[in-house]
């Protein structure tokens, strides 16, 4: 049965409702799929068969007695391992997190998915701590991309991007603390959304602050919405949550794009150098949205790059969440990350303070253009996906992989809710992403344009060459 690996969510629940299949039979197909593509791509910490079909055994008894238990239920389903999800251990890609202890917590949004009947396969990769844009660690190794083995998945959400790209489940959560769902999503041709901050709850609070969102990553906008139905549930654990959601983000995602006012800005005023192939695949899914109807105008929103306010906040972060280690422990560490540790913690409360005025004069201006356009539409990347182990592509010229992100980092200082669509491949077959942006709190305009390219047509690429 591994075609039903092919299938989404909202597939696979509409399938059990018509008794065409089980729970058992779709857990079976994902963990044969898993099993058989993590040599090659290593998306995986730990598969967790026996407890899925365990999961999937009891999930197909409410089914067959007509009594789903939630709006997931049965869906296989996989996390990445930087979010709590109780009965193991939760080790963030790091060798200096002991895997002993009772690990009976989960988190807000890996609560929702159990209370919804999903059923859990297993923990996805990460880079540790989840500090940078690609996926390796000194814990579990380097995580390649399914479309070409010597490339990278992209980080920091790597190994849920790889999985969901293959089949092994249909759904992921990841993580975004400046493109981490966004950038994997575009170098495994796969959807994910950085949702507005706050809208999915996060416990425990994230070292790098109000920059870290818990989005979905999905075969597709629809799954995406249907998985925001579930986990934007509310949990007092975070008091930075934000209030119940009016209505469900499926409602609506099928109205399209005529009348919408879009802005597509192709280099950020020339700020970032695009490569070609990228350009032009992505200029074709703006042709699209405005062939349904939309008011397209080529514009560019008005900041420069905020690299250096982004450093200063995502650096101060990682030397806080690694400060409680004695030196033996360090030398455990990722060598980049003992690196931008040390630069992080040479900042002053004044420089942290100067970082967050930069952040709110950026989170001012997006706040004045969304007034104009309801949308905004760049590159996710600039780039296709680059030699598998390195943090920034060779030749490319920065050190940080900052340096080849400055489409995704500007959205996390604003807390935009934001999303990567597949928009065509370059002449290696690498996926190219597009990404659409909008004011804080208009998650569901994102879903309804990026479903509106999937509905054209325009979001549809080949399958990935690995399996």
């Amino acid at each position: 049965m591994t075609e039903l690996t092919d299938l989404t969510a909202a597939q696979l629940v509409d399938a059990y409702r018509k008794g065409e299949f089980s729970p058992v039979d779709a857990t079976r197909a994902v963990l044969r799929r898993a099993e058989d593509v993590q040599p090659a791509v290593n998306a995986f910490v730990r598969i967790d068969g026996d407890e899925a079909l365990a999961q999937a055994e009891v999930s197909t008894e409410r089914w067959r007695r007509g009594e789903p238990q939630g709006l997931l239920d049965g869906v296989p389903v996989t996390v990445k391992d930087i979010l709590l999800q109780r009965g193991g251990p939760t080790l963030r890609g790091s060798r200096t997190i002991r895997p002993e202890g009772a690990w009976d917590e989960d988190a807000p949004s890996v609560a929702r998915l159990r209370e919804h009947g999903a059923v859990f396969v297993g923990k996805t990769t990460t880079p540790e701590f989840g500090w940078k844009g690609v996926t390796d660690s000194p814990l579990s190794g380097i995580t390649r991309n399914p479309y070409d083995t010597t490339r990278t998945a992209g980080g920091s959400s790597g190994g849920s991007a790889a999985a969901v790209a293959l089949g092994a489940a249909p759904v992921s959560l990841g993580t975004d603390g400046g493109g981490s769902v966004r950038i994997p999503g575009a170098f495994c041709g796969i959807f994910a959304l950085k949702p507005t901050y706050g809208r999915v709850p996060l416990y425990p609070a994230s070292a790098f602050g109000t920059l870290a969102h818990v989005g979905p990553m999905t075969r597709d906008a629809a799954d995406a919405a249907l998985l925001m139905d579930v986990i934007s549930g509310g949990d007092p654990r975070d008091w930075s949550q934000l209030g119940p959601v009016a209505d469900s983000f499926r409602t609506g995602i099928d109205a399209g794009v005529r009348g919408l006012r879009i802005a597509y800005s192709p280099s950020l005023g020339g700020q970032v150098s695009v490569r070609p192939a990228v350009a032009a695949a992505v200029r074709q899914a703006v042709e699209s949205l405005a062939a349904q109807g939309a008011y397209v105008e080529e514009t560019d929103p008005d900041f420069t790059d905020p690299v250096e306010a982004f450093h200063t906040l995502w650096f101060s972060g990682a030397a806080r969440v690694t400060q409680h280690l004695p030196p033996a422990q360090r030398e455990l560490l990722d060598p980049g990350l003992r690196e931008v540790c040390a630069r992080g913690a040479r900042y002053s409360a004044l420089d942290y303070l100067a970082a967050v005025d930069v952040r709110m004069e950026l989170g001012r201006r997006m706040g004045r253009f969304h007034q104009t356009y309801d949308l905004l539409v760049t590159p996710t990347l600039p780039i296709t996906a680059f030699e598998a182990g390195a943090e920034v592509p060779k030749g490319f010229g920065h050190r940080r992989w900052t340096g080849w992100t400055p489409f995704t980092y500007p959205f996390n200082l604003t807390q935009q809710p934001a999303a990567t669509v597949p928009c065509g491949v370059d002449r290696d077959g690498l996926p190219v992403g597009v990404q659409i942006v909008a004011a804080r709190h208009a998650d569901a305009l994102v879903l309804r344009a990026a479903h509106a390219l999937y509905e054209a047509g325009s979001a549809r690429i080949a399958p990935p060459a690995v399996g």
